[in-house]
């Protein structure tokens, strides 16, 4: 009775019209998209999402990392809160068992709750395929479907060798999709939406590319010639005022990853290849909304876990606090909001996205939340929520690393093994080359960020 009493609220909270909620991750996706001016991928369904949405230009995850991203994100609590600071211990009910997710509070109040693909933690590419992490009390049903993944046949290039499957800058062309996890979880999100025209949903569909390896059919690494590649470029002293310990985090991420130049173009070409790809999965699903005629009522959230570094300051992947890797892209539209079709620069966590689709859609959010509701921008993207935006990062119990973003700063603290403070100042410094750390004329806004960023440290 109280679930059917809470859908019977939110319908009358839209109109009489239960909202749905479809909810995509892509895994390990930067802000390399069209719609965020990106000037060769090619990502036309995510486009069009932005144009009919509002997407958020400094939107910034807690943790540069699938598992504890993913948790903070699923629970709206900051990794400290829920427990989850590395991939290899992602359960977070052995902490907080009573915990009610994200999907979990649709699920309590009437919402069919599916998940296909990855959207709690799931290992790339040994964990595709496996129920592993995916936290079943979430769910209704709940499917992972399994993909080739490595084992994908076609042309391919691995310039990495010596690292685990899932850090190898591997790529593989294939001649078409057969085989691999994000067609086969777009399917089944279509069919179910197919089912659902009746039934109010939290459809979760989570996408596994462009996460290593670069598996994508050969029409999408077609549209991108290596010619037309250039590999980033740094200053020749770029690393000489890094602290040691954002060094040492993950050590064999930076100075390129061994690759050469021709490396660097394969690597971006099979990066953004994936992206294409998985942008066509969006677009199968998008599509099935709009020909259901279940637009109208689903608020639809578009993400990356994380951002992803391409090569800026010699670093690739994630697992750095630098701005490339924190930030990721986030879209959302929801349904007569005033603000869709603009973007915002609005300071934004991923926390905020739990309590938000709370509010949209009419639901009791718990009270733990640690984020806030996103509501107010999406009718107005000139406004902001937040003044301050954090995140962090924990390596082998030995560096830690904590990161604030204001509107003008980054400031960053390392604790452990190499200590030491990052600050950049993005009004000059977008690209965050020029440590003014130690510069006295940036002492005063130095001071005010550390007095910023000490509760967080307090927290751990």
């Amino acid at each position: 009775m109280a679930a059917l009493a809470g859908a019977a609220a939110a319908g009358a909270a839209t109109g009489g019209v239960p909202r749905n909620v479809l909810f995509i991750a892509s895994d390990d996706l930067n802000q390399s998209l069209g719609c965020y001016g990106h000037p060769l991928v090619k990502s036309p369904n995510i486009d069009r999402l932005a144009a009919g949405g509002v997407r958020f230009e400094r939107a910034y995850c807690q943790f540069p990392f699938c598992g504890p991203s993913r948790a903070s994100l699923l629970t709206g609590l900051r990794p400290d809160t829920v427990g989850v600071t590395t991939n290899e211990r992602v359960e977070f009910r052995e902490h907080r068992p009573d915990t009610v997710t994200l999907p979990q509070m649709f699920r309590k109040n009437g919402r069919r709750s599916l998940r296909a693909g990855k959207i709690f933690h799931m290992g790339v590419p040994g964990g595709v395929g496996t129920p592993a992490h995916q936290d079943p009390p979430s769910w209704d049903v709940s499917i992972s479907p399994p993909g080739l993944e490595d084992k994908s046949v076609g042309e391919g290039g691995d310039p990495n060798p010596e690292l685990r499957n899932g850090l190898r800058m591997q790529w593989v062309k294939t001649a078409d999709d057969s085989g691999q996890a994000d067609t086969a979880a777009a399917d089944q999100a279509v069919a179910w939406l197919e089912e659902s025209r009746d039934q109010p949903f939290f459809l979760g569909l989570g996408l596994v590319r462009p996460h290593v390896p670069f598996v994508a059919p050969a029409e999408f690494y077609d549209l991108y010639r290596l010619d037309d590649i250039e590999p980033v470029r740094n200053p020749p002293d770029d690393l000489d005022d890094i602290p040691a310990a954002a060094k040492d985090l993950r050590s064999f991420l930076w100075n390129n990853m061994g690759m050469s130049e021709t490396d660097q173009r394969l690597a971006l070409r099979g990066y953004y290849a994936s992206v294409s790809y998985m942008d066509q999965q969006v677009g199968r699903a998008l599509d099935a909304l709009q020909r259901l005629g279940l637009a109208d009522s689903t608020v639809v959230v578009f993400f990356g876990d994380h951002g992803w570094h391409l090569g800026e300051h010699t670093h690739w992947q994630k697992m750095s606090l630098m701005e490339e890797s924190v930030r990721a892209p986030l879209i959302i539209r929801a349904p007569g909001a005033r603000g869709n079709g603009r973007s915002t620069r609005a300071l934004t966590e991923f926390v905020d996205i739990f309590p938000m689709l709370a509010d949209l859609c009419g639901l009791q959010a718990p009270a733990e939340l640690e984020g806030a509701s996103l509501r107010p921008v999406l009718d107005d993207p000139g406004a902001s929520v937040k003044d301050a935006a954090f995140s962090q990062v924990e390596y082998e119990d030995r560096i830690y690393g904590r990161t604030v973003r204001t509107d003008r700063y980054r400031y960053i603290e390392w604790r452990g093994d190499g200590a030491g403070e990052e600050l950049y100042d993005h009004q000059a410094d977008p690209r965050e080359f020029h440590n003014l750390a130690g510069d006295s004329a940036h002492a005063g806004a130095l001071k005010e960020l550390r007095e910023l960023l000490a509760p967080q440290w307090e927290r751990a």
